[in-house]
C-alpha cells in the first residue's frame, strides 16, 4: 500500500489542484453571499465529494483508465505529473482550466510517443461530452430559472422565510452538486492508476469497500484536503471573477450542475437506459466550472442580459484549447526525456481490464478481509461524547461571547452619536462642496440628455425604416422574420449596458464621500449590495431599481434586507435614513 502511495502521489497532488479550483464552483457563491459560513459550506461540501467518489466513481474511472489502458506504474505517475504542472501553471495565469481536457491531452501525448493505436470512438464521446455539458447545463440553467421565477411571483413568502428557505435549498443543492463533483471527477484523479488498487475488503456492516474504493477514497481526500488548505484565500476573488450570483440565480446554477455531472458519472441511470433500448449518457468527466458558466448564460438569456462578459468566455475557449494541447506536448517531452537520459523502457503494453462483473461482491474470495463493524461502533460512540463536549463547551463561550457583544454595542453606540454630533458640524461646510458638485453634474447632465436625445432619434428612424420595409413586403414569413429581428434590437436596445455604467460611474463620482465611507465602514459588502446602498440614497422605488439592476422587484425586496442585516441595523430603524445620513 506504501508503494501504491507513492506512485499515485501525482495523481493526489492533481486531486488537490482539483480540490482548490473545481469546488469553488460548488460552494463560493454561497460563502460570499454569507449565505453559509466557509467551515460550514466546506464541511458540506467534503462529505459529498467523498460519498460520490466512492459510491459512484467507477464509471468514469473506468473511462479514463481504457483510453489509454497505461500498465506501467512509472509513466501513470509522470503522466499525471504533467498533467498537474500544467493544470498548476493555468491556474497561476488565471485561465479557466478543466482538469478533465487536460487529463485527456495527457493521454493522447502518451499514445503519440509509444505508437499506439488511438480509440477514436472514445475521444469523440469524450469531445461531445465536453460541448454538451455546458449546452445541457444552459438549458437547464434556462428552465430551472424560469421555474424559480414562477414560483416566487406566485407565492407571498416573507422575506426572513424566503432567506431561510433559499439557505435550506441552498445546503441541499450544494450537497447534491459535491456528490456529482467527486462521483464524475474522481477519474481524472485516479482513473490511470486504476490496476494499482489494493486486494482487500473491509466490511462496515453497513457496506463495504473494494480495493479500488479505497482507492477512489484516497483520491477523494486529496480533493478535501485542497479546498481546506487554498480555497479560503481566493473565494471571494474567484467567485466574484466568474459566478457572482444572486441567492435564487445561486441555487439554479447548483442544481443545474448536480443533474449534468449525475448524468455524465451515474452507472445506474447508464444501465437502465441501455436496458431500455435507450442511448445513455457516456461516463466521462466534465467541467464543473463549463457546466456552470453555461447555466449563468441560459439565465442571461432568461432575464435579457448577459451575465458573464464575452472576455471571460474568450478565456474559457482559450483553456479548452491550451490545457489538453500542453498536457500532451508535456507528457511526449517528459517521456522523450526518460527514454533517452535515463534508458527507461517505455512501451504500450495491454492490461487485463480492471472492472470484472460483479467485483465489489467477488472480491472477498481472493482478498484480505477486515472486519471494521466493531471498531466502527467504539469510533462513533467516541465522536458522539465529544460532539456533547464540545456543545456543552461552546454553549459557555456563546453565552459570554454575547455579554461581550452588549458591552461592544453599547460602546458603538456612543461612538455613532459622537460621530453623528461631529457630522452636524461639519455640515455648512460639507453643503457648498455639494452645491459645487451638483451644478457641476447638471451640466454634464444636461450634455448627456442632448447627446442622449441624438441617439434615440437615430434609433427610433432605424426602427421606423425596418416597420416601413416590412410593412411593405409581400410575403408574410419574411415579414414575421423582420418584425422578430425588429424585436431583437428592441430588446438589446432596452438593456441600455453603456448608460447603465454610465450612470453608476456619475453616482459614484458624485457621491464619492458617500462611497467611500460605505467601503470603509463595511468592507464584506458585495457590488451588487454596493450598487444597491447608491440607489437607494436617491431615494428610487422598488420598481425602479428592479429596473436598473435587471431583477425582480422581490429579489429587490430581499437584497435590502440582506443589505440591512449585513449592515447591523436594527429592525424598528429604516435603511433608507441610515444610507442618507451615511
Amino acid at each position: 500500500m506504501t508503494i501504491t502511495l507513492l506512485y499515485i502521489v501525482s495523481g493526489l497532488y492533481l486531486g488537490w489542484l482539483l480540490g482548490t479550483n473545481d469546488t469553488v464552483n460548488v460552494f463560493g457563491s454561497a460563502v460570499n453571499l454569507k449565505m453559509l459560513t466557509f467551515r460550514t459550506a466546506a464541511f458540506i461540501a467534503s462529505l459529498f465529494i467523498l460519498s460520490g467518489a466512492i459510491f459512484q466513481g467507477e464509471g468514469t474511472t473506468k473511462t479514463i483508465h481504457s483510453l489509454g489502458n497505461i500498465s506501467e506504474p512509472a509513466i501513470a505517475f509522470s503522466i499525471a505529473l504533467c498533467v498537474a504542472f500544467v493544470v498548476l501553471i493555468l491556474i497561476k495565469i488565471k485561465l479557466p482550466v478543466s482538469t478533465s481536457q487536460a487529463i485527456v491531452g495527457g493521454m493522447l501525448g502518451w499514445s503519440i510517443f509509444v505508437h499506439a493505436t488511438t480509440d477514436w470512438n472514445l475521444l469523440s464521446k469524450f469531445i461531445i461530452s465536453w460541448i454538451l455539458a455546458p449546452v445541457i447545463g444552459l438549458i437547464l440553467g434556462m428552465l430551472f430559472f424560469i421555474l424559480m421565477r414562477r414560483i416566487l411571483n406566485r407565492t407571498r413568502i416573507h422575506l426572513i422565510k424566503l432567506n431561510s428557505y433559499l439557505r435550506i435549498a441552498m445546503i441541499i443543492a450544494i450537497a447534491l452538486a459535491a456528490f456529482g463533483l467527486g462521483a464524475n471527477n474522481i477519474g481524472n484523479v485516479v482513473g490511470i492508476f486504476s490496476n494499482l488498487s489494493p486486494e482487500v475488503s473491509i466490511d462496515f456492516g453497513i457496506f463495504s469497500m473494494g480495493g479500488i474504493q479505497i482507492l477512489f477514497l484516497i483520491g477523494g481526500i486529496s480533493i478535501v484536503i485542497g479546498i481546506y488548505s487554498y480555497n479560503w484565500r481566493l473565494l471571494s476573488e474567484k467567485s466574484n471573477e466568474i459566478l457572482s450570483l444572486a441567492p435564487e440565480a445561486t441555487v439554479v446554477v447548483l442544481a443545474s450542475q448536480a443533474v449534468v455531472l449525475f448524468l455524465f458519472s451515474s452507472s445506474w441511470l447508464a444501465n437502465l437506459l441501455i436496458s431500455e433500448g435507450l442511448p445513455s449518457f457516456p461516463l466521462i468527466p466534465v467541467s464543473s466550472t463549463q457546466i456552470a458558466i453555461g447555466s449563468v448564460i441560459g439565465i442571461g438569456f432568461v432575464k435579457g442580459a448577459l451575465e458573464i462578459e464575452n472576455k471571460t468566455l474568450a478565456r474559457i475557449g482559450l483553456g479548452w484549447i491550451v490545457a489538453p494541447i500542453g498536457a500532451g506536448v508535456l507528457t511526449y517531452s517528459l517521456l522523450f526525456i526518460i527514454q533517452k537520459l535515463f534508458n527507461y523502457p517505455i512501451r504500450n503494453e495491454s492490461l487485463i481490464p480492471i472492472f470484472k462483473q460483479n467485483e465489489f461482491q467477488s472480491i472477498a474470495s481472493h482478498s484480505s478481509k477486515f472486519n471494521m463493524v466493531l471498531p466502527g461502533i467504539i469510533f462513533l460512540s467516541a465522536i458522539i461524547i465529544v460532539i456533547l463536549l464540545y456543545l456543552f463547551f461552546r454553549q459557555q463561550k456563546l453565552r459570554l461571547k454575547a455579554e461581550k457583544d452588549i458591552l461592544v454595542q453599547q460602546n458603538q453606540l456612543y461612538l455613532s452619536e459622537k460621530a453623528m454630533n461631529e457630522l452636524e458640524m461639519r455640515t455648512f461646510a460639507v453643503e457648498n462642496d455639494s452645491l459645487n458638485l451638483k451644478l457641476q453634474a447638471k451640466r454634464k447632465e444636461f450634455m448627456d440628455i442632448a447627446l442622449n436625445i441624438s441617439e434615440q432619434i437615430s434609433f427610433l428612424e432605424k426602427i421606423s425604416s425596418g416597420i416601413n420595409e416590412a410593412i411593405k413586403t409581400s410575403d408574410n414569413e419574411e415579414r414575421i422574420q423582420r418584425l422578430n429581428k425588429l424585436s431583437m434590437i428592441i430588446k438589446q436596445k432596452m438593456s441600455f449596458p453603456q448608460e447603465k455604467k454610465e450612470f453608476y460611474m456619475q453616482i459614484e463620482e458624485i457621491h464619492k464621500d458617500f462611497h467611500m465611507k460605505l467601503k470603509t465602514s463595511f468592507p464584506d459588502l458585495t457590488n451588487l449590495e454596493k450598487r444597491l446602498a447608491g440607489l437607494l440614497r436617491l431615494n428610487l422605488s422598488t420598481k425602479e431599481i428592479s429596473t436598473l439592476l435587471n431583477i425582480s422587484p422581490k429579489s429587490v425586496e430581499v437584497a435590502r434586507y440582506r443589505l440591512k442585516k449585513k449592515m447591523n441595523i436594527d429592525k424598528d430603524k429604516p435603511l433608507n435614513n441610515f444610507i442618507n445620513n451615511l
